[in-house]
């Protein structure tokens, strides 16, 4: 197949515009699996071509008419084949991912990022963290915000651009997973306001107190596990698994984050499609779940108030 693909790129296809259509065809007719940032082939095939040659996503319609040299289509002609016959996700290919607008450093340490928590952070968590802002502004402090089980960093990232007067504590129980966010911490320069700390969810955290945890914690349960698409299978199981019903972390994080928020503190926290067993599992709490005008569920929001309701 491989060598069917060069010739076929070599001989036909001259500028990035064909390229793009061409490898938009050929994930089009193959089995792949969409879902680790595009979900069309034309965004897909947008990614793994322009990022493959160091050219922006954005790149303007005019560009796409410029031809290819003979080592950027061999080069992108093998991405493509371990692409659509390894099916490993086009941003470990690159090594890059795009969430709430910024690009990041991605590999198989950590998760592709995707939660629809980039919505809300565009809208700085309005209108959940309105009063929170608010005390904060009144005391003349910086705001404070726990990004737990951060893996790339990107969500504490995407916050700290959001919320410029935010000090943000990016945790997670990961070494490997830490080295790829202090990677993306030290690429955006944010090392003055963002600070990586290997942690088991809260217990080296302390006496801390946040105005902001939000997490996108490991939720997969695990009849959904042992049916994962292969490009799944290239991330970390530990990102994904989180026992029978995918609750095991967010059991934890819901009898232990009321500890660890300021009064009017809140939590940000996404279970996926595990949310009906968390609803089933805590029917007393009115979960706050958000909707997202750009996809996405499974995210709910709960107050300190609230989660002080709930026992150690």
């Amino acid at each position: 197949m491989l060598e069917h693909l060069k010739e076929e790129a070599l001989t036909d296809l001259r500028t990035i515009r064909d390229m793009i259509r061409w490898v938009a065809s050929q994930l089009n007719n193959s089995d792949i699996f969409l879902g680790h940032g595009s979900d069309d082939v034309i965004t897909e095939a947008r990614h793994l071509v322009l990022i493959s040659i160091s050219m922006p996503i954005t790149l303007s319609d005019g560009d796409l008419e410029a031809r290819l040299t003979k080592s950027e289509r061999i080069s992108i002609v093998e991405l493509l084949h371990q692409r659509i016959v390894d099916r490993i996700p086009t941003a470990y290919l690159t090594q890059r991912a795009f969430f709430a607008g910024l690009m990041f450093y991605v590999d198989e340490r950590v998760l592709v990022p995707r939660s629809p928590i980039a919505q809300m952070i565009e809208t700085h968590f309005s209108p959940y963290f309105d009063d929170a802002i608010s005390d904060a502004n009144k005391s003349n402090r910086a705001l404070r915000v726990l990004d737990l089980c951060t893996g790339s960093g990107c969500i504490a990232i995407a916050v700290a651009y959001a919320l410029e007067n935010a000090i943000i504590d990016a945790v997670d129980i990961s070494f490997d997973a830490l080295a790829v966010s202090e990677i993306n911490i030290d690429s955006h320069q944010l090392s003055d306001r963002v600070f990586p700390i290997q942690s088991d969810l809260f217990d080296a955290l302390g006496s801390e107190r946040y105005d902001l945890i939000v997490t996108n914690p490991p939720y997969v349960d695990a009849e959904d596990m042992s049916d994962l698409p292969v490009e799944f299978k290239h991330e970390p199981e530990l990102g994904l698994s989180s026992g029978t019903d995918g609750l095991d972390i967010t059991r934890r994080i819901l009898k232990e984050a009321k500890h660890y928020l300021t009064d009017k503190g809140i939590l940000v926290c996404e279970v996926g499609n595990s949310m009906v067993h968390l609803i089933e599992a805590f029917p007393d709490i009115e979960f706050d779940w958000v909707d997202f005008t750009r996809g996405g569920q499974g995210v709910f929001v709960l107050t300190k108030a609230q989660l002080d309701k709930i026992p150690d």
